[in-house]
């Protein structure tokens, strides 16, 4: 399964509203994931218009 990270996100809060596992969330300092819930469709990163969000290889 794919996993992602968050670097450089803008706080638009684009992903949060695509991912049907509900594995994102906001705060101050801009989403993140939460790898017990990601189900690494990849929904979020084609979302993300600052390209914040990046596969873990």
């Amino acid at each position: 399964m794919k996993k992602y990270t968050i670097s450089g996100c803008t706080a638009c809060d684009s992903c949060r509203w695509v991912c049907p596992g509900e594995a994102i969330t906001m705060d101050a300092d801009g989403a993140h994931i939460d790898p017990e819930k990601c189900i690494g469709c990849g929904k979020c990163v084609n979302e993300c218009p600052s390209e914040a969000i990046i596969e873990v290889k």
